[in-house]
C-alpha cells in the first residue's frame, strides 16, 4: 500500500489518495473538440446508415445521429451499430447497393439456386408432354 501511494523515492511524501484517471470522458470530450473544429452539423431525419463491407456484411445503424463537413470531407455516424449479413437487409436494401456490391448480389443468387443451370433447349422438352389435339372440338360444340 505505502508504494503505491508514494511519488518519489524514499523519505518523500505520501499523497493523500491516489489519483482516478477517466479515459472515457476525455477521450468523449477530445473527440467532440475535434469535430467541433472540422464544423461538422448535424444532419436531420436520417432513418437508417448501411456501411457495405467487402466480405458481404452490412454495419446497420438504426435512427443514427449523423453530422457531416462538406469542406473536410468528413461523416460522423454515431449511434448502435449492427453487424448484418447482406442477405437479411436485401429486400428493402436492394435500392442502396452499387455496382460493386454486384458481385456479393450474384453469390446470394447462386446459394439460393441449386446452382444447375437448365440444358440447352429445354421448352422444347416441355413442349413435347402436351398431347396432340385428336379430336375437332368445334364440331363437337356445334352439336
Amino acid at each position: 500500500m505505502a508504494a503505491q501511494v508514494r511519488t518519489g523515492g524514499k523519505g518523500s511524501v505520501r499523497r493523500k489518495k491516489k489519483a482516478i484517471h477517466k479515459t472515457t470522458t476525455t477521450d468523449d470530450k477530445r473527440l467532440q473538440n475535434t469535430l467541433k473544429r472540422l464544423g461538422v452539423n448535424n444532419i436531420p431525419a436520417i432513418e437508417e446508415v448501411n456501411l457495405f463491407k467487402d466480405n458481404g456484411t452490412v454495419i446497420h445503424f438504426n435512427n443514427p445521429k449523423v453530422q457531416a463537413s462538406i469542406a473536410a470531407n468528413t461523416y460522423v455516424v454515431s449511434g448502435h451499430a449492427e453487424t448484418k449479413k447482406l442477405q437479411d437487409l436485401l429486400p428493402g436494401i436492394i435500392n442502396q447497393l452499387g455496382p460493386d456490391n454486384l458481385a456479393n448480389l450474384k453469390k446470394i443468387a447462386e446459394s439460393y439456386q441449386p446452382g444447375v443451370a437448365p440444358p440447352p433447349g429445354g421448352a422444347d422438352d416441355e413442349d413435347e408432354d402436351v398431347p396432340d389435339l385428336v379430336d375437332n372440338f368445334e364440331a363437337n360444340a356445334e352439336s
